[in-house]
């Protein structure tokens, strides 16, 4: 019985728990000590971060309802979409350390469903936002769009759009199940499908739902929202569609490649492109680690794209940590003053050292994790002839990604 990889409709065996009938041992090896080590890093990483930025957006949001708007509700249930999907990674994380599922058949089931929830939730939602913006800005006199951005129309959407999600979801919720391995006393959580037609359904719809279909409604929304916006005076719409659009292509950017490795997984299926087998083991790894990352960047957008959200956040920091926050009026924090002089380059300054900031954490981050792990081991911790090999494997990588 071969396993699943929790994060995708793909046998676990694809990545972690090779058979011999697939690759040779070395590369077995090798693979399974890339995956013990390196994934539950980045999962955890994204975890920690992710949850603290997206509870802070949920708190300012909640905080501060009065003032919301239908893009601030969108906002809110994405954040809510990003908090599913990472409260899955700790699961996955412990998952791939050691490789088999210890939490049992209803959570297997349980965390599938958070996994998949939040990430089309995430999709939807963001559908949702690009097609509200298109009625403001396109539509504004039309009495049909106008109506719904009623308070009854708001929650009917929002309810529309989790069921949605839901029966999006239901297949692979569904279809995981516990499972015993070949291994004695190991179980897995894997999706079984009943055949082959189910298995090619799974990556059809994801490729359909969670790239095509959005890629097509904001492609159409934005090609008729930026002529008008560029004929237009008002720099508040001019903020508000920049937002929108920076989260949709930082979206598609990270989840993107995901997408089209699993298309070519469909091909392989189908028979096409057998011996590639190794290469998209390896590259589904990668684009998923990416992918993933993404529930870190909106709250980082929202502070640094947004200024009412850059106040919003500074007002709760004040309350939560009035020692370091109280004490500093708005106006002498560092970046509240460089976002808030009119220079565009000071504006431009700041982004790029914002950028430039995330990028050098991510791609050093793991390569520093991984060098006090092989400090632990030279005191004695992690003392065994296994997390030497994994260590120095873990070490290849990351120095690889960091260079």
């Amino acid at each position: 019985m071969t396993t699943v990889y929790p994060n995708t409709t793909e046998d676990y065996s694809d990545y972690n728990n090779l058979t011999e009938d697939d690759f040779s041992p070395h590369n077995t090896n090798h693979m399974k000590a890339f995956s013990r080590v390196f994934l539950p890093t980045i999962y955890s990483i994204v975890f920690i971060v992710g949850l603290i930025g997206n509870g802070l957006v949920l708190c300012v949001l909640v905080k501060y309802h009065k003032r919301s708007n239908i893009s601030d509700v969108c906002l809110f249930n994405l954040a809510l979409s990003d908090l599913l999907f990472l409260l899955s990674l700790p699961f996955w994380a412990h998952y791939a350390a050691i490789t088999q599922w210890t939490f049992g058949n209803f959570m297997c089931h349980a965390v599938t469903a958070l996994y998949m929830l939040g990430y089309y939730g995430s999709i939807f939602f963001m559908m949702l936002m690009t097609i509200d913006r298109y009625a403001v800005i396109v539509h504004t006199h039309t009495s049909l769009f106008s109506k719904y951005r009623s308070v009854r129309a708001i929650i009917a959407l929002i309810l529309f759009t989790w069921t949605l999600s839901l029966v999006a979801s239901l297949p692979n919720i569904i279809f995981s199940q516990t499972s015993m391995s070949n291994k004695p006393n190991e179980s897995t959580c894997s999706f079984e499908h009943p055949n082959l037609k189910w298995r090619l359904f799974s990556y059809i719809e994801l490729n359909i739902l969670s790239l095509i279909v959005p890629l097509s409604v904001m492609v159409f929304c934005y090609s008729r929202i930026i002529p008008i916006l560029m004929s237009m005076k008002s720099q508040k719409k001019h903020k508000a569609v920049r937002l929108i659009l920076v989260l949709v292509s930082v979206f598609f950017l990270f989840w993107t490649p995901y997408n089209i490795v699993i298309f070519l997984r469909f091909l392989h299926q189908l028979g096409y492109m057998s011996n590639w087998n190794q290469d998209l083991n390896m590259a589904m790894q990668w684009v998923e680690s990416v992918a993933f990352t993404h529930c870190c960047l909106n709250p980082i957008i929202y502070a640094f794209m947004g200024q009412r959200f850059r106040n919003l956040f500074l007002k709760v920091l004040k309350e939560w940590f009035p020692l370091c926050f109280g004490h500093c009026p708005t106006n002498e924090m560092i970046i509240p003053i460089l976002m808030a002089m009119k220079s565009q380059k000071k504006h431009n300054t700041i982004r790029l050292m914002v950028v430039l900031g995330c990028v050098f954490f991510f791609f050093w981050t793991p390569y520093n994790i991984v060098i006090f792990l092989k400090f632990l081991h030279q005191l004695g911790y992690l003392n065994n002839r296994q997390w030497n090999q994994d260590l120095n494997m873990a070490m290849q990588w990351v120095e690889s990604i960091a260079a």
